[in-house]
């Protein structure tokens, strides 16, 4: 086979492709394979470029048992690691004396490994989250079946300790199912018509108690216009609420809900909503910034979990607006309370 042969036939390969010969020389690549293996590599000795013992031995089997065969290459693009799954084919009658070679393909499969990374990682998470509770109302259980059996005034304690652990692994497992139902339907844009001011007003209102109780005041700024999007109205309370109830634990002594509406938002390229919660606390770390809608990423781990935080919310939603063709937004400095920041698209002007 010509070598203008080959390289047409490598070229008209989806994927990235090589070509190693019984000489242990790569014959041929494609324009995809010089990209991630690199320039004037058609030629050289296969060890030189795949270094990877894995790599070698099984490119060595192929050209020796002339058998399939598979292997990982690692590599990285510039922004992340990346990982390849190589098949080798091997094919007869080419390459040097017409002995035959190895063609290796590879596959992209970083994604892959990346979604199964974030499944351990999530059941790591979880089993992790439950472990604390669980561990902490076995060991009262046993306590209050021993050492506590008659003690009347410890017994009253350990079983207020017991319920908020209980309550704590109830509000866990209500933010794991409601989060599988946010991603379950994210992809499904909603219809109905809600009216922001209004969800606003009564989000305020429902969490007014437990504003007091943290000393806490909040205020409403609105225009006089309503102002309406495309949206579901359950969720989008959820969102309200989630963000509210937040900057009441987290925040300082006030928390202000601002409404705003804008002819042209670059955010979404159109006319949009801006739905600001602001508060006057000590503020978040730019270093945590980031990573605030991660699953079960917490910025005060310890405090958090005090005030019964699941490490769920933001990424529920996260979900929430991202169904919702939004985008948001965090701002924070330390010293100088937060800002979170959430820009829906709406279709007409209040």
């Amino acid at each position: 086979m010509s070598q203008d042969l080959i390289n047409g036939f490598l070229e008209a390969t989806p994927l990235p492709a090589v070509l190693v010969d019984q000489s242990e020389r790569i014959i041929g690549a494609n324009t995809a394979a010089v990209t991630l293996l690199g320039h004037a590599i058609v030629g050289r000795h296969f060890a030189t470029i795949l270094r990877q013992p894995n790599v070698i031995t099984a490119i060595e089997s192929c050209l020796r048992e002339r058998a399939p065969k598979t292997a990982r290459h690692l590599s990285n693009d510039g922004a992340q690691d990346t990982t390849f799954e190589i098949t080798l084919r091997y094919v007869p009658g080419i390459g040097a004396v017409n002995g035959g070679a190895a063609l290796l393909s590879f596959i992209d499969v970083t994604e892959r490994e990346q979604a199964g990374q974030m499944r351990r990682d999530f059941v790591a998470n979880v089993s992790h989250e439950l472990r604390t509770p669980l561990t902490a109302l076995m060991g009262f259980i046993e306590t209050l079946r021993g050492a506590a059996r008659d003690d009347a005034t410890a017994r009253d304690r350990f079983l207020n300790i017991m319920e908020g652990e209980a309550s704590r692994m109830n509000r866990l497992v209500g933010d794991l199912l409601s989060l599988n139902r946010v991603e379950t339907e994210e992809r499904v844009r909603p219809q109905e018509t809600v009216n922001l001011k209004a969800h606003l007003a009564s989000t305020l209102k429902t969490l007014a108690p437990v504003a007091e109780a943290q000393n806490v005041t909040l205020h409403l700024y609105a225009p006089e216009e309503r102002i309406e999007v495309k949206g579901d109205p359950d969720q989008l309370q959820q969102v309200f609420t989630n963000l509210i109830e937040n900057a009441i634990k987290y925040g300082g002594d006030k928390v202000e809900a601002r409404l705003t509406f804008s002819e042209r938002d670059a955010a979404v390229r159109g006319a949009a909503a801006r739905i600001q919660v602001v508060d006057n606390g000590p503020g978040i770390d730019a270093v945590h910034l980031p990573r605030l809608t991660e699953r079960f990423y917490r910025a005060d781990s310890h405090r958090s979990r005090e005030l019964g935080g699941t490490g769920l919310g933001l990424a529920i939603v996260k979900h929430i607006i991202n169904r919702h063709r939004g985008r948001l937004r965090v701002e924070s400095d330390l010293g100088k309370g937060s800002v979170f920041t959430i820009i829906l698209p709406t279709t007409k002007a209040p």
